[in-house]
């Protein structure tokens, strides 16, 4: 079913992707002697080598939708956002990415150890890294029940998260690439398995607090138009769409996220990928929808497990 989107007068296309990490980063270690450093800022070759370096960092810049980034960065971020190229579906080829992970850290004191995920596409023999990765889902915007006090019975649902569902052989298909490039093996904690359509929900989390890029949606400009020439125009926020009542529905179309692992250790242990499995942690960046399904039944009360 296709459904009528209302543009709003601020909206433009621009886009800015949230910071892909769920989790504050760890300050790098300085190192303890400066000296040498600073001998080298004196140094008029040194410095120099230094200007030219800068320089040629400059020209390498580009422009992507509002973004000042590097020319390869805009050639991934161009191949993801735009072209939606290798993202995750049913019955699409295989992705022509490989997964990687950063080094685990632990998080505060507690026994959990994160890493964040970032993505190598391979775009006609470049590589080129980005932080983004898209998959075929349906976005749950559909409206939640409440208790008998009038209090949600989903806290902050459509505003810091929303369940996404995909097909189980799409979610299977991107844990074996997890594993392939990370070594680790996914758990299934935190989703919700619909055996009779074969999907899986999973909860992604939303930037919402004042400061921070909330995603973006997307609705397609010619429905009719093939996967191939579909263009898309930015009408506001999954936030502020989702607080139209005629748009809460259930909408399909490609999610881009931002994922981190989460893996549960000790605190002098590091976890280990042979003894371990790893939560994945799903961040919503931005969604480019053609229309709404009424094929996907919505999860409507059922308690929430952050990952």
């Amino acid at each position: 079913m296709m459904m009528h989107y209302k543009k709003n007068t601020y909206s433009y296309d621009a886009e800015v992707p949230s910071h892909h990490s769920a989790y504050p980063k760890m300050t790098a270690p300085q190192p303890n002697d400066t000296r040498n450093n600073a001998a080298d800022h004196n140094d008029p070759v040194a410095s120099r080598d230094d200007e030219e370096t800068v320089a040629a960092a400059a020209s390498t810049m580009t422009q992507w939708r509002g973004n000042t980034v590097s020319e390869k960065e805009a050639k991934a971020l161009r191949h993801v956002f735009d072209d939606l190229q290798d993202h995750f579906g049913y019955q699409r080829v295989d992705p022509r990415v490989r997964f990687n992970s950063t080094n685990l850290a632990r998080l505060g004191n507690s026994r959990m150890w994160f890493s964040d995920l970032d993505f190598t596409y391979d775009i006609k023999g470049d590589q080129c890294n980005l932080a983004y990765i898209g998959m075929d889902v349906c976005l749950d915007l559909a409206p939640k029940l409440v208790h008998k006090h009038g209090q949600p019975m989903l806290k902050d649902y459509g505003k810091s998260w929303v369940y996404v569902y995909l097909p189980q052989l799409t979610f299977d298909k991107f844990k074996s690439y997890v594993k392939f490039g990370t070594g680790w093996d996914v758990s299934d904690d935190g989703t919700v398995f619909d055996p009779n359509r074969d999907t899986v929900a999973i909860e992604a989390k939303m930037h919402h607090e004042s400061g921070q890029p909330k995603p973006s949606f997307w609705a397609a400009k010619e429905k009719e138009a093939s996967a191939g020439d579909m263009s898309f125009s930015r009408i506001g926020t999954v936030q502020d769409v989702s607080s139209h009542s005629s748009q809460q529905r259930i909408h399909r179309g490609v999610g881009i996220f931002s994922v981190s692992m989460e893996i549960e250790g000790t605190a002098n242990f590091k976890p280990s990928p042979r003894m371990d499995d790893a939560n994945l942690c799903f961040n919503l960046v931005s969604f480019r929808t053609w229309g709404t399904t009424d094929g996907v039944a919505p999860i409507v009360h059922a308690p929430r497990k952050w990952c």
